[in-house]
């Protein structure tokens, strides 16, 4: 396997993961959101131990003081991201002024979460690390489906959405729409950038399930968003 080389690497950290914020940490979260990093910007599978090590100036027997091996970078890295976003979730769903408003501000955030992930990290968890890739099911089935059971609940009671929706049916859909974008044989990455992907699928997502009033706030938001 080719070395990682430092020069070519930005590491991807998202809005909260500058390096700045990760020098300040402890050095065992300052390993995990590095490793995370590298990890989304090359695919779990071509980065090493010995990679991580050199990125962070450090010592191989530094890096096994922390973390056993590979297996538990991950695990613990996938834990804390996870962690994260759900915070950083929670706090775009507490600021929106209603449920279409709460689901542009989940985009703008799935944006900046999707964006910077090497198309095999997902690939890369299913297949050699079981126990991370657990974690990623059910952030998915249990935070995400629930997180969506509320926003489609939200919108029927401010009349953006249609009061005859199967909510169950329609938070199971929208969560099977996220995977489809994934699906290298339906959009391949070099065709579809993902943040158009998004967008063209949720506003399909949200014009299904909307009233005319629902409709009217959806073109305003849209607007809003292209503009920017």
């Amino acid at each position: 396997m080719e070395t990682f080389e430092m020069k070519n690497v930005s590491i991807v950290l998202l809005r909260f993961m500058d390096m700045e914020t990760v020098e300040k940490t402890e050095p065992k979260c300052r390993i995990m959101r590095a490793a995370f990093g590298m990890f989304c910007q090359c695919g779990i599978k071509s980065v090493s131990m010995d990679d991580i090590a050199q990125y962070l100036s450090m010592s191989k027997k530094t890096l096994y003081k922390w973390f056993k091996n590979k297996d538990q970078v991950v695990y613990e890295s996938t834990s804390d991201y996870l962690s994260r976003v759900q915070q950083d979730s929670m706090c775009c769903i507490s600021k929106a002024d209603n449920a279409i408003d709460e689901l542009f501000q989940v985009l703008t955030l799935t944006k900046e979460v999707f964006s910077n992930m090497h198309p095999s990290i997902f690939h890369d968890l299913q297949k050699y690390h079981g126990d991370a890739w657990q974690l990623w099911m059910e952030h998915k089935n249990n935070f995400m489906l629930e997180k969506v059971r509320e926003n489609i609940r939200r919108g029927m009671a401010e009349g953006l959405y249609r009061k005859d929706l199967d909510v169950e049916v329609m938070a199971r859909m929208r969560l099977a729409l996220i995977e489809l974008i994934f699906r290298k044989d339906i959009y391949p990455p070099h065709q579809f950038e993902i943040s158009r992907t998004q967008l063209a699928v949720l506003e399909h997502y949200m014009l299904g399930m909307a009233t005319l009033k629902g409709h009217k706030l959806i073109n305003e938001y849209k607007q809003i968003t292209e503009e920017e």
